[in-house]
């Protein structure tokens, strides 16, 4: 009896034995689906806030790694590829997701990074992580309606004294830039799923209209000085140069990916400005261009103070970042002002945008390691200072206007801004490295 009396106690204990590591394997594989589900979340958040493919690869890279499993991602302007592992035996697992073209909430971006930091630090549980995505969406934004509408007028009015306008430049840059802003409202609200697709297009026809009205007034008025100022902050400085900067490290899709959507992006502007422009030249006849003195230096940078402020605005950056964003992005143009004077022509240009993104980046960077705070929240911004943009804007507005000579030489020098500023920006990350954030 005693024989048979063992016979299932060892039966039952290899039972329980079966029972718990059939548990533990269902505990780590739900948890394992749970870190996954996170991580392409947080990836698709920060793709919508607008941080770079290369930031969102690596930090998700880090976030894996600090949840205790592998990691390799591949970011595109419209796809994000997933790629996870329990370990480095284990198989790997695989996601691809589609995505809208991203645009610009820097609060938001900043947000998100404080709730994956918590996760990282072991504050916060995935699972409440993933419920508080939810309320990172839904942050409001820091500037309201009327400063961010304010942002467009004193961004279009400034950039006009960056480039060289005239006083009428400067009044009809930062009119038709508030009228651009409440363009964009009217067609996001009314446009429907594809508003995104036309308004650049939409929000450039309006704007080449009223330039050409505005002309059959005052002749003085430079069409092509206006018309870039008045959509200077849709203009695709960034991804031109985010594009030419992942090129550069043979990112070679992202990075096709980052410029071809850029060109285009430009190509819809310019588009859109000559065929509003032309319609009405059709009914009256515009003068002749008057050329009208610059506004000069001075008012450069009486002008400077409000147009960093506004592209602060305009990117929705936090209000605890925008003094320190304000310093760094002055800084930098402060040093590619000085280059240009004293370095003629091309070589100027290359070596002062070189510079100062460098410089700028070598900033960013120290402020990152202090304050742990997000790097993309300075590099949108000094991107579109650089304007790499609004140059191919204004070398293909040049072409359409038959300068042909004058509009290559302007677009051929906004790849060189962009290269310079590529290098600016790997320089930066070298002299300095960054920690792993959004």
């Amino acid at each position: 009896m005693g024989s048979t009396q063992a016979v299932p106690s060892v039966c039952h204990t290899q039972t329980q034995e079966s029972y718990h590591m059939s548990t533990n394997s269902d505990e780590n594989r739900r948890d394992f689906d749970e870190a996954c589900g996170f991580l392409m979340r947080v990836g698709k958040a920060a793709h919508s806030y607008g941080s770079s493919g290369s930031r969102i690869e690596s930090y998700l890279a880090h976030l894996a790694a600090a949840l205790g499993y592998q990691g390799t991602f591949r970011v595109t302007p419209t796809e994000i590829l997933y790629g996870f592992r329990k370990h480095s035996d284990s198989p790997q697992r695989l996601e691809l997701e589609d995505l809208p073209p991203s645009g610009w909430n820097l609060n938001r971006l900043a947000a998100l990074g404080e709730l994956t930091a918590a996760v990282e630090a072991g504050l916060v549980s995935i699972t409440e992580a993933t419920q508080r995505l939810d309320d990172v969406a839904k942050v409001p934004d820091p500037w309201g309606t009327f400063l961010a509408a304010a942002s467009f007028l004193v961004a279009g009015a400034g950039f006009a004294t960056v480039i060289g306008g005239s006083v009428w430049d400067v009044m009809v840059g930062g009119i038709l830039s508030l009228i651009a802003f409440f363009t964009m409202i009217l067609i996001g609200r009314f446009g429907g799923p594809r508003a995104g697709a036309w308004l650049p297009f939409v929000v450039a026809l309006v704007t080449g209209v009223l330039v050409a009205v505005a002309r059959t007034i005052q002749p003085e008025i430079n069409p092509i000085v206006s018309a870039v100022c008045a959509v200077i902050i849709l203009v695709p400085g960034y991804a031109v140069s985010i594009g030419i900067l992942e090129l550069l490290t043979n990112r070679v899709v992202s990075g096709m990916a980052n410029l071809m959507s850029g060109l285009l992006y430009l190509a819809k502007l310019i588009a859109g400005a000559w065929v509003g422009y032309a319609l009405v030249t059709l009914v009256v006849p515009i003068p002749e261009v008057t050329a009208g003195q610059s506004v000069g230096i001075l008012w450069l940078f009486i002008a400077l103070v409000p147009m960093l402020a506004a592209l602060c605005f305009a990117f929705q950056t936090p209000r605890r970042d925008v003094l320190a964003t304000m310093v760094i992005l002055g800084v930098a143009f402060v040093v590619l002002f000085l280059i240009e004077a004293v370095v003629p022509a091309t070589a100027g240009v290359f070596l002062g945008t070189l510079l100062s993104a460098a410089v700028g980046v070598v900033l960013a960077n120290l402020w990152n390691r202090r304050t742990g705070r997000p790097t993309s929240i300075m590099m949108a911004p000094l991107a579109m200072l650089l304007v790499s943009g609004s140059i191919g804007f204004r070398g293909l507005a040049a072409i359409t206007a038959g300068q042909t000579a004058l509009g290559v030489e302007q677009f051929i020098q906004m790849f060189i801004v962009a290269i310079a500023v590529g290098f600016g920006l790997l320089m930066g990350n070298t002299i300095v490295q960054p920690k792993d954030t959004l």
